[in-house]
């Protein structure tokens, strides 16, 4: 199972990443299932908002080497979760890395455990966060970004709120997204939806101007011989050639 959908609570329905085995990364048949269940999220009247959870000690590896999705499927699927009439939160408990960060930076808000961390690692397989930059432009400290995106370092919770990757590093998840859902559902649906597209207008304008460019860039880098070598080395468990 590549998903799972918990009982929607007080209309809160929650979505967990269910392929712990394989670090939840993102297959082709994950960002299937997780676009479509957020896509019946939004036209269901009962939901009022989503929390977007993991299963197992990863919430994201990013895009699964094995089982690739596409850009285009990354692109629609991050495009859902920002144009969403319904606020997304993200729950994060454990690694995230590549990927994983775009589409944590997709979702309205996110709140970290102290077990969480995170890690743009494109850099290192002869890649570039390009498609996951559309949702991060407009959030992340651009200082902090340019540092994470070339050096591939990892930084913990403290830091992903500091940058403003996350809303709120917190010591428990679970108790801490008990009021942000009880403040959610003090809302009407209409305010949620209407609230959230003046938050995210720049985001969307971002998508339609860049999107195509990002799409060619990072299908450029998948099909380029350096990116091949790094992620081979990667599944193989040894150093491409350049990391001296």
């Amino acid at each position: 199972m590549t998903l799972r959908t918990g009982p929607d609570e007080r209309g809160v329905r929650t979505l967990l990443l269910g392929a712990p085995e394989r670090r939840n990364a993102l297959s082709a048949p994950l960002v299937a299932a997780l676009t479509t269940a957020l896509t019946d999220a939004g036209t269901d009247p009962g939901v009022r908002a989503v929390v977007l959870g993991h299963t197992g000690t990863t919430f994201s590896a990013g895009a699964d080497l094995k089982e690739p999705p596409g850009p285009a499927a990354i692109l629609a699927l991050l495009r859902t979760v920002v144009a969403l009439p319904k606020p997304v939160v993200a729950a994060v408990t454990g690694h995230v890395r590549a990927g994983g960060l775009g589409l944590l930076g997709a979702c309205d808000l996110g709140l970290a455990g102290p077990r969480a961390d995170f890690a743009f690692t494109e850099a290192r397989l002869g890649l570039a966060p390009a498609v996951i930059s559309l949702p991060l432009a407009a959030r992340l400290d651009h200082t902090a970004a340019r540092r994470y995106y070339l050096t591939g370092e990892r930084f913990d919770a403290a830091e992903a709120a500091r940058i403003g990757l996350v809303t709120e590093a917190v010591a428990d998840v679970d108790a801490a997204l008990v009021p942000v859902l009880d403040a959610l559902r003090a809302c009407s649906p209409q305010g949620l939806a209407e609230s959230k597209r003046l938050a995210t207008a720049t985001v969307l304008a971002d998508f339609a101007a860049r999107g195509e460019d990002m799409l060619a860039l990072s299908a450029g880098l998948f099909a380029s011989a350096e990116a091949r070598e790094g992620m081979t080395a990667f599944l193989e468990r040894r150093d491409p050639p350049w990391a001296r």
